[in-house]
C-alpha cells in the first residue's frame, strides 16, 4: 500500500508500483474501438503507461495532451493513457482534442490492472479510480521507470519519464 494525496488529504493504493527491473504484470486494457490492448500488441516497443483518475479533470487531460506532444518525437515507444473512463469517452476526448500520438486505454473491465500495478485507490473521494502514475516498460516488458505522483492534482515529471525513452 502506498500513500498519495488528493488536495492534501491522504489516500491509499492497493499494493505498490512494480519495482524497476521487475517484469511487468500482464494486462488487458480496452481501446475506444473495444479492442483489447495487451503488451503483445506492441512488440519491440517501449510502453509508457500514463495512468490517471479521469479525463474529466484538467490535470489528467493535460497529461494526455503533453504526452501526445512528446510521443511524436520518440521512435520505438508507444504511450497508453490509462484510466477507468469508458473507452468511448476517452476516444471522444482524443478526437475532439486532435490527439493522435497516444492510445487511450480503459481499465474499466480489468480491476486487476489497478491492483497488480498498485494504482487503484482504495479510500478517499476517488476510491475505485486509478491514482496518477507513470510506468515505462522496456521492449522485454521490464520496468525501467516508475513515478507515483504524490499529490494526485499535480502533473507527473514529463522530463524524467521522457528521458527514459
Amino acid at each position: 500500500m502506498e500513500t498519495v494525496y488528493f488536495k492534501g488529504n491522504a489516500c491509499h493504493t492497493y499494493g505498490m508500483l512494480p519495482a524497476v527491473g521487475a517484469t511487468a504484470p500482464e494486462f488487458a486494457l480496452v481501446s475506444p474501438e473495444l479492442k483489447e490492448l495487451t503488451p503483445a500488441d506492441f512488440p519491440g516497443k517501449k510502453i509508457v503507461l500514463n495512468i490517471f483518475p479521469s479525463l474529466d479533470t484538467a490535470v489528467c487531460a493535460m497529461s494526455v495532451r503533453r504526452f501526445n506532444e512528446k510521443a511524436a518525437e520518440k521512435d520505438g515507444a508507444v504511450v497508453l493513457c490509462v484510466s477507468v473512463d469508458l473507452p468511448f469517452a476517452a476516444g471522444r476526448f482524443c478526437s475532439a482534442e486532435g490527439i493522435k500520438d497516444v492510445i487511450p486505454a480503459s481499465a474499466f473491465r480489468s480491476p486487476e490492472f489497478g491492483q497488480e500495478y498498485g494504482v487503484m485507490l482504495v479510500d478517499g473521494p476517488l476510491k475505485g479510480l486509478l491514482t496518477r502514475a507513470v510506468i515505462i516498460l522496456d521492449e522485454n516488458r521490464k520496468v525501467i521507470y516508475r513515478e507515483l505522483v504524490e499529490e494526485i492534482t499535480t502533473e507527473p515529471d514529463y522530463a524524467a519519464a521522457l528521458k527514459m525513452l
